[in-house]
């Protein structure tokens, strides 16, 4: 096993902390400079550990060998894995503390299409049973055939939960920057009880009729940053979440101080920026500017219901250019989805606060449908300065409100009575969150392997 202590090198590409994708030197010794939240002392190989490229021989064992390894030195300041160009097979496996995992812009991870390889891990406590089936769900990975899960997902016959893609839990400080994920079962990326996450540059690509590929899930996290993201998705482009009925009331853990920014997305079937469905931790202190979306069916939804309890709060949302889409805005509460019959019908949530600005839509086929609870009125809902143009398909009824209050000034066309007429600019914080604040150093890897052709064979 070669370890490199880190040194001043000539720029040559981008590394981020945990999950990258760059440019690394290939037969040559030459050196990268990257950004990340914080720079490792020690290099190291997946080659090193028994890797295997050309796509055909697993790798899963030398991940979990390279990784328990690295691990040892977390202390001694921390490691870096390199995985050179080629493509590499695997099962799933953890990563961890004070560790990046570097993955070389020609290199693609393959999973394994061995189920014996993948193993079960239980619910999510702030769930309480699998979202698609109540037993244990698949082990998260970073890629797995799509098409062989989905099929089994719509025909029924699926035991346990299809597994993520990246699933980051019980962390802080982390960034996931730079990659291009394809094909995901379900879930793309799903932070979940962590803080201080920065999601940066991702790719994410789903076929649009494939079902729950959300992009980017941020649950029950605080502070977290996701931007400069491209999301092509059968699902929520991006979903914010925070527990399911009475296991996410109990759990407890809110979604808050996430912003979201220069995002664009395409998702037909779906949101551009959901809030729910499963946001009975709470959800408060969200904020979203700069966002582009085409032929997507909505670009902000809220999803709850009876049952769901806690609250959607303080939501700012500013700076949404959206073209082709079915609703510019929807909210819906009597959303269904419950992980059993039981839950509580005296769990009520409180929807507050939700502040939409600068909005510009066109050939949109419904302004808006916005529909609370009866006796569990939607409050504080703020629209200005939003331009919605629609289409020759348009319902007679551009708006459409139950169970809301709140205020509205220059929108187009005229929002419905209960957003009653007033001269306002809705609120846009104007303070620095915390996650905000992080500071990246630029760092440097030493020398760089010498491949033999067996290594990068595709």
């Amino acid at each position: 096993m070669r370890f490199y202590h880190t040194s001043t090198c000539h720029f040559l590409a981008k590394l981020i902390v945990v999950l990258t994708w760059g440019i690394l030197c290939v037969r040559a010794v030459e050196c990268i400079d990257y950004e990340a939240i914080s720079c490792r002392k020690h290099t190291a190989f997946l080659t090193d550990f028994g890797g295997k490229g050309g796509g055909k021989t697993s790798n899963t064992e030398a991940f979990r060998k390279a990784i328990c390894e690295l691990s040892k030195f977390g202390t001694d300041g921390g490691t870096q894995l390199i995985v050179p160009l080629g493509k590499w097979l695997t099962g799933p496996f953890n990563l961890t503390s004070n560790f990046t995992l570097y993955i070389h812009q020609d290199a693609v991870l393959l999973a394994s299409q061995d189920e014996a390889e993948w193993d079960l891990i239980p619910p999510l406590p702030s769930y309480g049973i699998g979202r698609d089936a109540p037993g244990p769900r698949w082990k998260r990975h970073h890629r797995w055939s799509r098409s062989r899960m989905v099929t089994k997902f719509r025909q029924g016959q699926l035991k346990n939960t299809r597994p993520y893609l990246i699933e980051i839990m019980f962390s802080d400080h982390v960034q996931i920057s730079n990659l291009t994920l394809i094909n995901s079962p379900s879930w793309n990326v799903h932070p979940v009880y962590s803080s201080f996450v920065v999601i940066k540059g991702l790719t994410i690509l789903a076929p649009i009729k494939s079902p729950n590929t959300d992009g980017i899930n941020p649950d029950s996290c605080s502070n977290t940053r996701i931007e400069d993201c491209f999301i092509v998705s059968g699902d929520d482009c991006i979903a914010v979440k925070s527990g399911w009925d009475e296991y996410g009331i109990t759990f407890g853990m809110p979604t808050q101080h996430l912003i979201i920014r220069n995002l664009t997305c395409i998702s037909p079937s779906s949101a551009v920026i959901a809030l729910g469905s499963e946001m009975s931790g709470g959800i408060q202190n969200v904020r979203a500017e700069n966002i582009t979306a085409i032929s997507s069916e909505s670009g902000l939804r809220m999803k709850t219901g009876i049952g769901r309890g806690a609250y959607v709060k303080d939501i700012f949302v500013r700076g949404m250019t959206l073209q082709t889409m079915k609703y510019t805005f929807w909210m819906t509460g009597d959303y269904g989805g419950h992980p059993g019959d039981h839950y509580d019908l005296k769990a009520l949530p409180v929807i507050q606060g939700i502040n939409l600005k600068d909005v510009v839509a066109k050939n949109v086929t419904i302004a808006g449908k916005l529909a609370g609870i009866d006796g569990d009125t939607f409050n504080g809902i703020c629209m200005s300065n939003v331009a919605i143009e629609l289409s020759e398909h348009a319902t007679n009824l551009p708006w459409n409100c139950t169970n809301i209050q709140g205020v509205s000034s220059q929108v187009s066309p005229q929002p419905c009575a209960l957003l009653s007429d007033k001269k306002t600019d809705c609120p846009f914080p104007t303070d620095t969150l915390p996650v905000d604040k992080i500071q990246f150093q630029t760092c440097a890897a030493a020398s760089c392997h010498r491949l033999k052709d067996s290594d990068i064979s595709s």
